[in-house]
């Protein structure tokens, strides 16, 4: 919503610098071929058609039409279904390459995208995944697979992110638990490749509503990071505990009086409150309030916790802008960062941030739209993941690519400078440069097909249906668990 600072694109200087960034996409090529343990040469050309094929990706069969492609449909198909990828190994190869920062901070954004299966009752490990702008135009729960990602952002508004790994949610699993794990993961094979040293800035981590930003903190707090994410506009804080006075009895008080983000009468003084121009959105107004926390109680994800239960303070911000497209009156974004005793600059630079966030939808859209990463009818959750990460490989070579392939434009399309195309146009050209990188595969052997199943025969081995939704149910209150237990 803020006019960002212009993007660092990068740039080709010369023929040293050209043969450098082959070597970066010759690198990922050959550690992504390696981590591929059980049909790498069909897995490797199914990626290779992801990037070479004429327009968006619509079917897996169609993919074996491509030059790129050797093998028949047959070797792709058991490639999916029997192949094996490495994520350890390919999370570390997309962990070491270069990372984007956003004024000198990596900003990690995480984010869950559903595949959606309302007709695919064979298929195990569905949960209700919660959608918005389908059918009716309101949210709705179908089933699918969800799956969580994790992406470092760009400076300034970009349709590029990089990808740096991808978890389904399970029936069984916490979301915010498998979330938190995940984000310890990313951040320590950051740590480890080099991108943050001791004396660097935090990594900023941004979330959007949906997650338990208090608890992330929480559980993130022994990692240099901080936790920024949307608030639900209906939530109700509590402030820092009042003073107390001298002579005072009773226990104290453990808590201030509260905020309420709907009841204005409710809000204290702001500590800091900031106003910026924005090309696009007009003035836009931050105010901050520092060391506000939820009041936690033993429901839910907390029943198990032992000892106190702990007090999470940190900076509350409310984003207010002039107008938003087709929108002249907006409503107020909340922000909760884990940080406390912000400063007005910090203010400013969190809920820039934030709108960074917004950059990796753009990414969920390539990936349906043209990489076709929720085309395929998949029936088991393994065969899922196994597509996901070659989807995410395809993706990390077309950013690896952009400073090197041309402008394969149309004719009513603009022009693009080098290093400015989008994800699309780089793939249009991706077929030009993949002669001249790493070419792991070796030629098919040739065979014939199998005579299939015998005319007349039934299927002996019907696939089993699976349930929707979750298959743990936690008790929501100590009272309930009493119960259970009695």
């Amino acid at each position: 919503m803020a006019a960002m600072p212009s993007v660092a694109y990068p740039r080709i200087t010369g023929a040293g610098d050209t043969a450098t960034r082959l070597g970066d996409l010759a690198g990922f090529r050959r550690e992504f071929y390696a981590s591929l343990t059980a049909r790498a040469d069909a897995l490797f050309e199914l990626t290779e058609a992801v990037l070479c094929a004429d327009g968006p990706v619509t079917s897996l069969v169609e993919l074996t039409l491509a030059a790129e492609h050797r093998r028949g449909h047959g070797a792709m198909y058991d490639a999916l279904a029997a192949g094996r990828v490495e994520p350890a190994r390919l999370r570390r190869a997309l962990t070491t390459l270069p990372q984007p920062s956003v004024g000198g901070r990596i900003v990690l954004a995480v984010d869950v995208s559903p595949w959606l299966r309302p007709d695919a009752p064979t298929s195990a490990d569905r949960l209700f995944c919660h959608v918005y702008g389908r059918a009716k135009g309101n949210a709705q729960l179908i089933p699918g697979w969800p799956y969580s990602f994790v992406a470092a952002m760009e400076t300034g508004r970009s349709s590029w992110t990089a990808v740096l790994d991808a978890v389904r949610l399970g029936p069984a699993d916490d979301a915010t638990a498998v979330t938190a794990e995940q984000l310890r993961a990313v951040v320590g094979r950051l740590i480890t490749a080099g991108h943050w040293q001791p004396g660097d800035a935090d990594i900023v981590i941004v979330a959007d509503a949906g997650y338990d930003i208090p608890r992330l903190a929480h559980l993130l707090a022994d990692l240099p990071v901080e936790l920024l994410g949307r608030l639900r506009s209906d939530r109700v804080l509590r402030l820092p505990k009042p003073v107390r006075p001298a002579g005072a009895t009773g226990r104290p008080p453990k808590h201030g009086p509260e905020i309420a983000l709907d009841r204005p009468a409710t809000w204290p003084t702001p500590q800091h409150t900031t106003s910026t121009d924005t090309t696009r959105y007009g003035l836009a107004v931050a105010t901050s309030w520092d060391r506000v926390h939820p009041r936690l109680t033993r429901r839910a994800c907390w029943i198990d916790h032992t000892g106190e239960l702990p007090v999470i303070e940190g900076t509350l911000i409310r984003l207010q802008v002039h107008h938003l497209p087709g929108d002249r009156d907006p409503k107020p974004v909340w922000l909760w960062a884990s940080t406390t005793g912000a400063t007005a600059a910090d203010v400013d630079r969190w809920w820039q941030a934030f709108l960074r966030r917004f950059d990796l939808e753009h990414t969920f859209r390539l990936f349906k739209q043209t990489l076709g990463w929720t085309r395929p009818r998949i029936r088991t959750p393994a065969a899922a993941d196994r597509w996901t990460w070659l989807v995410i490989a395809a993706h990390t070579q077309l950013r690896l690519a952009r400073p090197l392939v041309a402008d394969l434009r149309r004719p009513w399309e603009r022009p693009a400078e080098p290093g400015r195309l989008t994800p699309a146009r780089v793939r249009r050209g991706f077929r030009n440069i993949r002669p001249t990188t790493l070419l792991p595969t070796r030629a098919p052997k040739t065979s014939r097909p199998g005579p299939g199943r015998p005319p007349g025969s039934r299927n002996r081995h019907p696939a089993p249906s699976h349930n929707v939704g979750k298959t743990v149910k936690r008790d929501k209150t100590i009272s309930a668990r009493q119960q259970c237990a009695g």
